[in-house]
């Protein structure tokens, strides 16, 4: 198992060499810390604690501060345990997105946008009565229970608080790495808000064939800048002096113009 944490920066798109379209989402992937070690003869389990984003030590408190000078590190916005990890770690190890190659197939969490206080349909998909035709019921639940236990049964699907859920999205792929500046791109969606928090690891239910992708890369060259000869600045020259003199010009017209008008 390996993993890392990463802020989802959007969505975007890349073609393969074979013409094939991939939507991908952009996940910065800035420098783990990892913050603390657990082993399994003193913790009981086996995890590495790891450190993203750095945090004003005037909001941190002790524990964080004591963690973070352990580490030789400033203080980390948000920390996140990944347990059985396949490599050995020292705490102050960092951790950037060459741990993944192009074609690992990964699992995504992160926390869903929050839709606030929702009806059952948009929040359950359920459906709507006639809208028309005297009809009293429209976008209300429905019934709610039976009558033996005259009781609203558990488990019923209501109105409320909707999104702001932990979803994890399972079997997505690698689809390019770049550590120089710090990304990764992931195939398909990932749960969450701009700039929210998210974390990849290894995928725990990956039956396929590691299958890497060649996408296209676009490159800007510039040609070396030619040298500035006498002719071209004698023309730039001669340019300057035009400009000047019809702007005279015009200045003389609109002067005899205003003349005539008084």
């Amino acid at each position: 198992m390996k993993g890392i944490l990463g802020r989802k920066v959007g969505m975007t798109q890349v073609f393969t060499k074979d013409g094939k379209l991939i939507p991908v989402t952009v996940v910065e992937v800035e420098p783990n810390v990892v913050m603390q070690v657990k082993t399994l003869e003193k913790d009981g389990y086996s995890a590495v604690q790891l450190g993203v984003f750095e945090k004003s030590e005037k909001k941190a408190n002790k524990a964080e501060a004591g963690r973070a000078k352990a580490a030789n590190t400033t203080p980390k916005r948000f920390l996140k345990e990944i347990r059985d990890v396949e490599a050995s770690y020292n705490v102050g190890d960092t951790l950037g997105a060459s741990i993944f190659e192009i074609g690992d197939v990964v699992d995504v969490t992160g926390v869903t946008k929050g839709k606030g206080f929702q009806g059952v349909i948009k929040r359950h998909n359920q459906s709507r009565g006639p809208m028309t035709h005297g009809s009293h019921y429209h976008r209300r639940p429905g019934s709610l229970g039976t009558m033996l236990p005259k009781r609203v049964l558990k488990g019923k699907k209501l109105a409320g608080h909707m999104g702001v859920d932990t979803v994890t999205i399972q079997n997505l792929e690698i689809i390019e790495v770049n550590e120089a500046e710090n990304y990764i791109l992931v195939s398909g969606n990932v749960p969450g808000a701009k700039n929210s928090l998210v974390l990849i690891k290894s995928a725990v239910k990956n039956s396929r064939k590691k299958d890497p992708k060649e996408i296209l890369t676009y490159e800007t060259v510039v040609d070396e800048v030619a040298p500035v000869t006498e002719e071209v600045e004698n023309a730039e020259v001669v340019e300057t002096e035009v400009e000047e003199v019809k702007a005279e010009d015009s200045i003389e017209t609109v002067e005899d113009t205003s003349e005539e008008v008084k």
